[in-house]
């Protein structure tokens, strides 16, 4: 039911923005990069909120567009995801449980 839910969200325009309600996204992304160490749009935004939390701007509101290449929550249906975690050939929703598993692991 989640990955059903995250998947409409997904589809959602990708200059779609994104206003969450806590400032999470280092550690988020520092989550991410245990699932997609090679991925380089999430190589590309850890920089990019380095530098915004450097100069002190809050790093949100971010994009569907942005999440959907860096956000493994969004990408469970990518092959490379699910290998990254010893899922390949899984369906998206088991891959997504097992991200999720691991996020609540921490």
């Amino acid at each position: 039911m989640m990955w059903r839910s995250l998947v409409k969200l997904r589809d959602l325009p990708n200059d779609t923005e994104i206003y969450c309600g806590h400032e999470y996204t280092a550690a988020n992304i520092r989550f991410a990069r245990t699932i997609e160490p090679n991925n380089a749009a999430l190589a590309a935004r850890e920089a990019e909120v380095n530098k915004q939390i450097a100069a002190g701007e809050p790093t949100i509101p971010t994009t569907i567009g942005d999440e959907k290449q860096a956000n493994p929550f969004l990408r469970a249906d990518v092959p490379d995801v699910a290998a990254g975690i010893g899922m390949a050939g899984k369906e998206p929703s088991q891959v997504f449980a097992e991200i999720r598993t691991r996020k609540n692991k921490l």
